[in-house]
């Protein structure tokens, strides 16, 4: 029996947005979620887009779960999704609580249900998909998985404009493409590889060469530090984090488009995945030895790069 819907009083939904946004504030991420540099107005509905998201992320990612389980926690997410679009939503749990929130923050900005479909899309496509065969198949991929935050967030923001939007798409697509070069190791590891097939062939770079590395690391942890990446997925990483840098020039416009202190917050995401690629190719794309995040120290120059930024 499904469970009974209520319309929230004013009480649940202050408390629902609390609760999205300490979800948010206790996951640690490389780039800001709904900081102090987002307006005011603003940071309560973002809070709970990254909560929608994050609980379904987990659903996709967390051990413990089959695929099966995955997918029918997915399933079931889509199904409170549509209910929260309906208007009500339940108000028992702190997953319920989540969904009052989606509903009254799809009311107050008029957010589209397509854009949170979408982010459950990419997920399911996270449990049953492990290989992309061409670079427009994870394009593809980061359309359904990023690409819907940033354009949830200009609408929360008041923007609807067709420009900003190909820009935020192309900013999200690189942030996202930045975290699969930073998580190579962790990827593979789960058994997953976001280089495209076609380009890991075209420059020799094997499977099987990853999977010695791995083994290596598995039989003596220590050793992770002295595991060399072999030279063809070196070339082939390298020519992906071009192409990652090409589509963070194309999502600059957004950091500049947009009104306000947002226009700080985007700033300083675009300069955090910059610099991640950055210390990637530092350290020579050594990814089973290296996983580059930033820290304290990065806070100062990137807020001092936020502040004296120039327009493209």
């Amino acid at each position: 029996m499904s469970p009974a819907t209520v319309v929230p009083t004013p009480d649940v939904v202050e408390r629902a947005y609390e609760a999205c946004a300490r979800l948010a504030r206790d996951h640690y991420e490389n780039f800001p979620v709904a900081s102090m540099l987002v307006p005011k107005r603003m940071r309560r509905a973002v809070a709970a887009v990254y909560a929608f998201a994050r609980r379904a992320d987990d659903f996709a990612d967390e051990p413990g779960y089959t695929d099966g389980e995955r997918l029918r926690l997915l399933d079931e997410w889509h199904q409170r999704l549509i209910g929260a679009a309906a208007g009500s939503a339940p108000s028992v749990s702190s997953d319920d609580l989540i969904f009052v929130a989606v509903a009254d923050a799809m009311q107050a900005h008029q957010l589209p249900v397509s854009l949170f479909a979408d982010l459950l899309s990419a997920f399911r496509q996270d449990v049953t998909v492990k290989r992309y065969q061409t670079w427009n198949d994870v394009l593809d991929y980061c359309s359904r998985s990023a690409n819907p935050v940033g354009r949830l967030v200009l609408r929360i923001a008041g923007h609807n404009d067709e420009a900003l939007d190909r820009a935020s798409d192309a900013l999200c697509t690189a942030l996202q493409l930045t975290n699969f070069w930073q998580d190579f190791a962790r990827d593979w590891a789960n058994g997953r590889l976001y280089v495209p097939t076609v380009d890991r062939d075209a420059w020799g770079a094997r499977e099987a060469d990853l999977d010695r590395a791995l083994a290596a690391i598995d039989a003596s942890p220590a050793v992770a530090t002295i595991v060399p990446v072999p030279a063809a997925w070196k070339t082939v990483l390298r020519e992906m984090a071009q192409r990652t840098r090409r589509l963070f020039a194309e999502g600059r416009p957004v950091c500049d488009g947009v009104h306000g202190r947002l226009k700080y917050e985007l700033r300083l995401t675009w300069l955090g995945g910059t610099r991640i690629l950055d210390r990637l190719d530092q350290a020579d794309f050594e990814v089973f030895a290296n996983r580059p995040t930033l820290t304290a120290r990065d806070i100062a120059p990137l807020v001092w790069r936020t502040a004296s930024w120039t327009r493209a």
